[in-house]
């Protein structure tokens, strides 16, 4: 909820109980209504598909936290940890806030390295992004990821799903409705280059409370099917995490790319090392994943780590994944075009 929104419905009970009283008021100067815009009905034709898939592997990458927070630290980042699992990582994750504008530095240091790239949108407000207050922003994002040429993954509000973005997120029609808003400035722009990735929480398929199906946009709306797939505090395996979604994946014809996985927990001795072993082959009997992307850093609030910094057992666990010839097939042609989609448009 934008905050205009939000202070007129903290004062709508106020302003009817003064209303109501026979008291002699000032005038007051009544705010304009949000912009709206003609609603946007499916099916809304898309353009572009992001990189063509491996014939055969999937793509293996990493976001990685910088110890300094500009592109040079990150792609520094991220090339220390790809030389440290072998050197054979070919993909790179960037997080952008709703307002930030990208494709940026960052994303030109990781396309001057070779990386296929996934980038995340986090999104705002559903209603308000409906309403067309963010066209503007929107349509600048659009042009730049055209100019920026080159095939991309875009994962646009992801875990939309999660109990804790209701408020902004509202209901699976806002979402879906937010979502085809979005997508639809984008075809407007011309923008061919970039998958559009739906990406909630594995949890949102096991958990019984829980329904990250209902928020899905459909099979004419998503290039790329996502989940992200943690072992949470019960250790819940990968493939225990993965089955319920993979179930519905099965369903769509859409390649799957792993949008986070990671160690995020302590785990008793060698359990780190454990979990991670079970993704290679799980990935592997599953050819419709095409990608997935290890998410590596360190906070204290909330507390976490899954880096590799104090595992070596793990860290070695990663590496033969990262060097088995399966996880590094050829990358598409990354150089930046502008020029008409290989794909027709849906």
């Amino acid at each position: 909820m934008t905050v205009v929104a939000l202070v007129l419905a903290c004062l709508a009970p106020a302003v009817t109980a003064c209303e109501s009283a026979p008291v002699r008021r000032p005038e007051r100067t009544m705010m304009a209504p949000p912009p709206t815009v003609e609603p946007r009905t499916a099916p809304v034709r898309t353009t572009g598909r992001g990189p063509e898939l491996p014939k055969k592997g999937a793509w293996l990458g990493a976001w990685v936290k910088p110890q300094w927070h500009s592109p040079t630290g990150r792609a520094e980042a991220l090339d220390e940890f790809n030389r440290a699992a072998g050197g054979k990582l070919t993909m790179a994750h960037m997080f952008n806030t709703w307002t930030k504008p990208f494709p940026g530095q960052t994303e030109r240091a990781f396309q001057a390295m070779g990386k296929l790239q996934m980038i995340s949108w986090a999104g705002t407000d559903t209603l308000s992004t409906v309403s067309g207050e963010y066209d503007s922003l929107i349509r600048q994002r659009a042009e730049d990821v055209k100019a920026f040429g080159v095939p991309v993954l875009l994962r646009y509000r992801w875990e939309m799903d999660r109990p804790n973005l209701s408020a902004s997120v509202h209901s699976p029609a806002d979402y879906i409705a937010a979502w085809k808003h979005v997508r639809a400035i984008f075809t407007e722009v011309g923008v061919t280059n970039a998958a559009w990735v739906w990406c909630p929480h594995a949890d949102g398929f096991a958990d019984p409370n829980r329904d990250a199906a209902a928020y899905y946009p459909g099979d004419d709306q998503v290039d790329w099917l996502c989940a992200d797939v943690y072992p949470g505090p019960e250790w819940a395996s990968f493939s225990d995490r993965m089955d319920h979604f993979m179930a519905f994946a099965r369903e769509h014809p859409r390649p799957v790319v792993i949008g986070e996985f990671g160690l995020t927990e302590k785990g008793r001795p060698g359990q780190r090392a454990d979990w991670l072993r079970e993704v290679g082959p799980y990935l592997k009997k599953h050819p419709q994943i095409k990608a997935a992307l290890y998410f590596a850093g360190k906070e204290t609030k909330p507390l976490y780590d899954s880096t590799f910094t104090d595992d070596p057992e793990s860290a070695a666990v990663f590496r033969e994944m990262a060097t088995d010839p399966y996880f590094a097939p050829p990358l598409p042609d990354l150089t930046a075009s502008t020029g008409p989609p290989s794909t027709p448009a849906r």
